[in-house]
């Protein structure tokens, strides 16, 4: 444990000063290492000061035995999890349900970045702005939520807390690196395919990227939503424990490399004005507020750990209503930085 009391750390932590005892050091593992999460862990790691003594790296087998970041790559094994204090998983859901529970069965505190556990009873579902309060000392698998959820809900947090969100209706307009490296090659390609006039790929998405947008991302389920709308609607009840919140998406990909933004539309229980709609992001950790004449833009947003806040407006079309845009870095606080955050609530 430092040596300075908790509550001094934790309000350096809000001033974002992450101070880290010297004299303690955490084994971490990463599974995916070189997905475009995987990657942006290491990274933040090493940014915030994250106690690693001993790092280890997992990936497939094809990459399993190269070397990335100085340190030979793994592959996942009965038993390769033991002696690791910490595992980060960004390799997917179906890597996640056969090896987490061997990670924390095996002693590891872990942080799944997939969708496998998120909506199971009994594990946490972590936003730490929000609802670090729902993990315990005995907790020892967190999952991650999904980039536009969190990069939503740091934004409509802190105005739930001052007026009581009651309906949510979100138009999403999502980075291609979203879907991991094979969007960023996709649109990249694409790119390279129409400046030279040959025909564009719909190999990785069901259209064209380049100069389009695309308003499907993920599958589509019966109700005809997608399933990354279903996963907006159903995880923000879960993390502001409001069953009843009602939620309309339209999640749209977009030819952007990095960053996604949103246009939220948001109904409150209570009124309000402009100005204390303003004063709640202001001071709201993890948001960026800009001035009314500001354009916040995912190209701002990209590589910052706060959510951009911007273009608020009150609105009569919901009761007590407001529209506002959040852009944000669905690799950072989308994913890396919010599994790291995490695993600062628990370790530091």
């Amino acid at each position: 444990m430092s040596s300075r009391p908790r509550a001094w750390q934790r309000a350096l932590n809000a001033l974002g000063i992450v101070e880290i005892d010297v004299m303690k050091s955490l084994s971490v593992g990463i599974v995916g290492a070189t997905g475009l999460v995987g990657q942006e862990l290491f990274h933040v790691l090493k940014k915030r000061g994250f106690p690693v003594g001993k790092l280890r790296l997992f990936a497939s087998a094809n990459s399993a035995g190269k070397v990335l970041h100085d340190t030979e790559l793994e592959q996942l094994r009965s038993g390769c999890f033991s002696g690791l204090d910490v595992v980060f998983f960004a390799a997917g859901s179906d890597v996640s349900k056969r090896w987490a529970p061997e990670a924390v069965s095996q002693g590891a505190f872990v942080v799944d970045n997939s969708s496998a556990f998120r909506m199971e009873e009994g594990v946490p579902l972590v936003v730490p702005e929000i609802n670090a309060h729902t993990m315990s000392a005995n907790t020892k698998l967190i999952a991650n939520p999904n980039c536009s959820t969190i990069l939503a809900l740091v934004a409509l947090a802190p105005l739930h807390e001052a007026f009581g969100l009651r309906q949510l209706i979100a138009s999403t307009y999502q980075a291609v690196s979203g879907s991991g490296k094979g969007g960023v090659d996709a649109l990249s390609a694409e790119m390279r395919a129409w400046c030279d006039g040959c025909t564009l790929s719909t190999e990785h998405y069901p259209k064209p990227i380049v100069l389009n947008v695309i308003p499907l991302v993920d599958t589509l389920l019966e109700d005809g939503s997608s399933r990354e709308e279903w996963k907006l609607r159903v995880e923000s009840q879960k993390i502001l424990q409001l069953p009843d919140l009602k939620v309309a998406a339209t999640c749209v990909r977009v030819p952007v490399m990095r960053a996604h933004s949103m246009a939220l539309t948001v109904s409150f229980d209570k009124s309000f004005s402009l100005e204390e709609a303003k004063d709640c992001l202001q001071v709201a950790a993890g948001v960026c507020l800009y001035e009314q004449e500001a354009i916040p833009t995912p190209q701002d947003a990209s590589g910052v750990g706060d959510c951009i806040a911007g273009r608020l407006r009150l609105t009569d079309v919901l009761p007590n209503g407001l529209a506002l845009w959040v852009s944000g870095d669905q690799l950072l606080k989308g994913a890396a930085l919010n599994a790291v955050q995490i695993a600062e609530k628990v370790f530091l």
